[in-house]
């Protein structure tokens, strides 16, 4: 069984081949993450050595068997998954708000050039990679720099999160998926869906994810057109979705994550959606 790695966040770029790399801070260090025919490669590039990234693997033995069939059947296919836990919960959480309103290409475009204008650079396998600016740089900024580069609308957000995180990061980094994501919405501008993704992203744990959000919905029907999936203004969706994996909570992360990552490698004339 083939592992598929899971490039959803926008750091990550792709290179000649269908290679991709990334950069993250992880502890004192950046590093460089890469995945090529030879396999994922781990350098630290930048800073110290002290907190290597992870990988996270995602079983599809441990699908609900109460989901519909062509959807375990479409997510079988797939194969075991991967996917890199983001180690620094800020870019977690920026990320998440520069997601809020525009869609997931747009705002893969924003965080590329929040990171190239006002974060460190660093040199990858295929040119330049960008990790996100420290919170402390973020309060330096003026309005006029948010607004060249197309984040004027989050500008509020990415404040007043940044000075929550000097507040309380310690705190933060050890709590579990369920109390951060309760801890994030006290940030103005934070809603629940910008916590759950960044408390998914941070943590690796996807049983929290906002599971009624428009790409759930829609890579779902994609995997399994036939089943009677509810209207999107429907709200049974995400009693359904979780009522499938009852209590087991591992169960609803494998059904949630998995496919997300069918559609994050969806074929590429399939647009994608935005969270909501």
């Amino acid at each position: 069984m083939t592992t598929i790695l899971m490039t959803d966040h926008p750091a990550w770029h792709e290179g000649p081949d269908g290679a991709r790399a990334r950069a993250v801070r992880a502890g004192e260090g950046v590093w460089v993450i890469a995945l090529d025919r030879d396999g994922l490669h781990m350098d630290c590039v930048h800073g110290a050595e002290d907190e290597k990234p992870t990988l996270a693997t995602t079983d599809p033995s441990r699908l609900p068997d109460a989901a519909p069939a062509a959807l375990r059947d479409g997510l079988n296919d797939l194969g075991a998954t991967q996917r890199l836990t983001n180690p620094w919960l800020w870019d977690a959480i920026t990320t998440a708000i520069l997601r809020q309103v525009v869609r997931a290409d747009q705002a893969r475009k924003l965080y590329r050039k929040w990171c190239a204008t006002h974060g460190l650079t660093v040199q990858g396998p295929h040119g330049e990679l960008a990790v996100a600016p420290t919170p402390e740089h973020v309060l330096e900024l003026t309005d006029d720099q948010f607004a060249d580069i197309g984040v004027k609308f989050h500008r509020s957000a990415l404040r007043a999160a940044a000075t929550h995180y000097q507040q309380h990061a310690l705190h933060w980094q050890r709590m579990n998926a369920d109390n951060l994501a309760a801890a994030l919405v006290s940030v103005p501008r934070i809603g629940p869906w910008t916590a759950a993704a960044a408390a998914c992203d941070y943590t690796g744990d996807f049983a929290i994810y906002p599971h009624d959000d428009l790409a759930v919905r829609t890579w779902a029907a994609r995997i399994a057109p036939s089943y009677p999936w509810p209207e999107k203004k429907d709200k049974g969706f995400g009693p359904l979705w979780t009522g499938w994996a009852g209590t087991d909570r591992t169960a609803l992360h494998t059904l949630t994550l998995s496919t997300l990552t069918w559609g994050s490698h969806a074929r590429a004339d399939l647009e994608e959606p935005c969270g909501t």
